[in-house]
């Protein structure tokens, strides 16, 4: 069977996607790799807290390869420690990396010339799949899930805090994708039928973020019209 590691976001897409590889059983998944912002010890734009991201992997019994990244990383530098780790990953027998995307091809693009550098397969189960019926296919399943950070120019304060339902759903305004695939909210998955226990948390305050482009970054678009304005929720670990 395919050995493989899931990227693994802490959220809703990258759950589902190990959700339907484990029904299949084509791909064996054995690791989750999680980048995080080693600055403040938090999930890479989740801002979820490494003690739940590591009660999250232990739940779902799946070891943990995190890979610890400044919150001003430049593409260069992102790039490099990527194919660092990927190179220790590939030394333990893994042949194909698992991708939650569903329809953003400049992304996907992006990630498998990456791979194909270090001859990593790169897998896509969402791949085109509608958003709206994933998110009521997660819901339906079982999955529990919070939103953890709103972009503010598409959700308000509101929405950060939320429980992902059909209610939530329901409420999505026109131009937002029912999935957040434009980065519109992120989630944090907290119980389920792979978990072997729900994660424990309580809801701490409210913060709206404002993040300035790296310097360093060589990204194509003006630093202008990035969105950089995301309220988060902190999320506290209940013992």
């Amino acid at each position: 069977m395919t050995k493989a590691y899931l990227n693994w976001s802490s959220g809703k897409d990258a759950m589902l996607a190990l959700h339907q590889l484990q029904q299949s059983q084509e791909i064996s998944i054995q690791k989750l790799v999680t980048t995080v912002n080693a600055d403040f010890n938090r999930v890479s734009m989740h801002g979820l807290p490494l003690e739940l991201l590591e009660k999250q992997a232990e739940s779902l019994q799946l070891p943990l390869h995190q890979i610890p990244l400044s919150g001003q990383v430049s593409m260069q530098t992102y790039n490099k420690a990527m194919q660092e780790h990927i190179e220790l990953l590939k030394a333990e027998g893994f042949t194909h990396a698992v991708f939650g995307d569903i329809f953003l091809e400049d992304l996907k693009t992006y990630r498998e010339e990456q791979l194909q550098k270090v001859e990593i397969q790169a897998v896509f189960p969402l791949w085109k799949k509608d958003t709206k019926s994933l998110l009521k296919e997660f819901i339906d399943l079982g999955y529990k899930a919070i939103v953890v950070c709103t972009n503010a120019n598409y959700l308000d304060e509101s929405f950060c805090g939320r429980m992902i339902d059909h209610d939530f759903v329901n409420d999505l305004p026109p131009n937002v994708d029912a999935c957040g695939e434009n980065g519109e909210f992120h989630t944090f998955v907290f119980d389920g039928p792979l978990f072997s226990f729900p994660v424990e948390f309580e809801l701490g305050e409210k913060v709206l973020r404002d993040y300035a482009p790296s310097d360093e970054d060589d990204c194509h678009q003006e630093p202008q019209s990035w969105d950089h304005k995301f309220w988060y929720v902190d999320l506290l670990e209940l013992n």
